[in-house]
């Protein structure tokens, strides 16, 4: 079974779907299955808006609208989880999962589903220490907080994820497990993404949430998005019985043009079932077995433990899921039941005369929690639920003596996202050739491991950071003044190769001098197919590698079969003393950690050096490069860099109180 992976949509349907469309064509191929990894932005209608955190330039209805009137339907089976950017009224009225739209599956807070045998789970939104332990008391209409609280992951859905025990294929999450980074070719992360140094060398980037069902679930695949930037790695576990179990990490970009926001694999399935959507029994058994611990309210409740008084591990009996078979009449496959409970867009119905969405019950839910009697939040809120009585709620709060004022906005999750700021300049994604629409390429996984530490303390207050996000914080008009600067630095600035170039948002190595002629003497040559896709930084494509060999991600990568290899050796050298080598798919980038590890050794730096090690190093090395520069050594930074530095620092200090 061929599945595509995206990274964010942001409700770019018709483009993600158009792309894979063009694949299907290019290749003879036929791709089964559409997994989206959050920011899908199910918007409706303009009511929508008002429930989806992002600024007011943001909210646009782009194109999900259409598929949720009928005007199309999804050509994909497509599965997708929550990210930080939805509208949050809508994906409520499904906590425990349903269709959105004729063919669009949303998998609730945290879930689990098979599609053709293929054991698929999914977490929704992105942590926030804070947050962690509190209820979904969250509902519509939405204040300033609670649009942006909504998205939180609560304790109370890791821990029903935690009682899996069986195998699952897939997992999809929207910001990384913690600590994933040490698993792939961190340097190379940190050339893309500069602002995540900090946090790396903090060992704070990342969802410490994730990371524990990383080494609980061991899926043989896991991906994500958020961090707007393409990362592979590669996890070994270690199990009781000696055997080894390896998760392939892959996060994806958003879908942008000339963005790494797509992948491809094949994936081993039941060809004796159809591809269609069943729930998954043992799932369906940790539902009913720990709805009692669904907490409602804003008080912080603490999920069971081993020393408990009560029950605290739910693990599935073979007996349990028989009977719930029993229950399903034998037949687990999701109906398509799917039922619009707002009204399709109106072109002609304003933004400010349409008012904030009511509290809907939705006929999918009440349907799931009949079969397995389980508590609608929704019909809680609404006094319609025989489970808890909204008097309760309130009894809860008041016993619980927490009167929280509104928090401000979340700063980490709310940062500037300078490449959005450009999007309007960005070519349309229509205009471009087909292999345009192709994002390419995929760098390697490091060697290095860390420890499977699985504990974090309940005061790490701290989400994802991300400046490459949509912000939504009072300092955006900051913000835009800063990138608008630079806009007009940029256009001044006529002897920068790198602004010039039709491939702005490439980041392209200077060093490269060849590369960079090629950029100046042939325009066309930029946007032919085998030119506009860029690997790296500084190295173009293959002309030689097909679409289909570069989207493939399954047991016969050579990528990934590059990166085990590399593992093993790895291993030995190791083991014998030798200089360590990073995967690589590039004999230059190989020849380039050569020369590095070679200087090292010459400075008397152990060989051994861990991945934070490494990053002090280059930070080290990194300011005696600017103090050559304050010397006069070295060339002086452009005025662009360092207004850029100035605004990280002050992002940093401001994130860090």
């Amino acid at each position: 079974m061929k599945i595509a992976v995206e990274g964010c949509c942001h409700g770019e349907l018709d483009k993600i779907y158009e792309t894979l469309e063009y694949i299907e064509k290019k290749n003879s191929i036929k791709i089964d299955l559409l997994l989206i990894c959050g920011d899908f932005q199910a918007v409706r209608n303009v009511a929508d808006l008002q429930c989806m955190a992002v600024p007011q330039h943001y909210q646009k209805l782009n194109t999900f609208y259409k598929y949720y009137s009928g005007e199309k339907k999804a050509p994909y089976l497509t599965v997708f989880i929550g990210g930080n950017h939805e509208a949050s009224n809508y994906l409520q009225e499904l906590p425990y999962g349903g269709w959105v739209a004729p063919n669009i599956y949303y998998m609730g807070y945290a879930g689990v589903i098979q599609v053709g045998g293929v054991r698929i789970g999914g977490l929704s939104g992105i942590f926030k220490g804070r947050d962690y332990n509190k209820g979904h008391f969250e509902h519509s209409p939405f204040n300033n907080e609670t649009k942006r609280t909504v998205y939180h992951v609560r304790s109370f859905d890791v821990f029903r994820l935690k009682q899996i025990s069986r195998p699952v294929d897939i997992f999809l999450s929207h910001d990384w497990p913690r600590g994933i980074y040490n698993f792939g070719n961190v340097n190379m992360l940190l050339k893309k993404k500069q602002y995540f140094r900090e946090e790396v060398e903090q060992d704070r980037l990342g969802s410490p949430a994730a990371k524990e069902l990383l080494f609980h679930i061991k899926p043989d695949y896991w991906f994500a998005a958020h961090l707007h930037v393409k990362f592979p790695a590669i996890v070994q576990h270690q199990s009781s019985d000696g055997n080894q179990k390896t998760t392939k990490f892959l996060s994806l970009d958003k879908c942008l043009p000339r963005r790494k926001f797509l992948q491809i694999l094949d994936v081993p399935h039941d060809a004796e079932k159809p591809i269609k959507i069943e729930l998954d029994p043992e799932w369906l058994v940790i539902l009913r077995s720990t709805n009692h611990l669904m907490n409602l309210t804003k008080m912080a409740r603490y999920m069971p433990g081993p020393g408990s008084s009560e029950r605290w591990d739910f693990t599935v009996k073979k007996e349990e899921m028989n009977k719930i078979l029993e229950d399903f009449g034998g037949d687990l496959s999701l109906p398509e039941n799917f039922e619009r409970t707002a009204p399709i867009h109106d072109p002609n119905q304003s933004k400010k005369k349409s008012g904030p969405p009511s509290l809907v019950i939705n006929p999918q839910t009440s349907l799931l929690c009949t079969m397995l009697d389980l508590t609608d939040p929704n019909a809680v809120f609404l006094g319609k639920d025989s489970h808890i009585k909204p008097e309760d709620l309130s009894a809860m709060e008041s016993a619980s003596g927490e009167s929280q004022a509104t928090e401000g906005e979340d700063e980490d999750d709310d940062v500037e996202d300078e490449e959005e700021t450009e999007y309007e300049s960005e070519p349309s994604f229509m205009s471009m050739s087909g292999s345009e629409r192709s994002f390419l390429s995929s760098s390697n996984a490091d060697e290095s491991f860390f420890s499977e530490n699985l504990n974090f303390s309940r005061d790490d207050q701290n989400a994802s950071y991300n400046p490459d996000e949509i912000s939504i914080s009072d300092e955006e008009d900051e913000f835009k003044e800063i990138m608008a600067a630079q806009r007009e630095a940029q256009k001044s600035d006529s002897s920068d190769e790198k602004l010039a170039s039709p491939l702005k948002n490439v980041n392209i190595d200077s060093e490269s001098s060849s590369l960079n002629t090629s950029l100046r003497s042939s325009e066309d040559e930029i946007a032919s197919p085998i030119k506009s896709i860029v690997s790296e930084g500084s190295k173009l494509a293959s002309p030689n590698k097909s679409l289909q060999d570069s989207y493939e991600l399954d047991e016969l990568d050579p990528e990934f079969l590059e990166m085990i290899a590399a593992q093993k050796k790895h291993q030995d050298l190791k083991s014998g003393g030798h200089i360590e080598i990073a995967a690589s798919n590039s004999d230059d980038e190989v020849e380039e950690i050569l020369k590095e590890q070679k200087l090292k050794k010459s400075k008397g730096i152990p060989e051994s050096a861990s991945p934070t090690e490494e990053l002090l190093d280059n930070k080290a090395s990194t300011d005696k490069s600017s103090q050559k520069r304050n010397e006069g050594t070295e060339c002086e930074e452009s005025p662009q860099t360092k207004r850029l530095k100035r605004r990280n620092q002050q992002l940093y200090t401001e994130s860090d109180s």
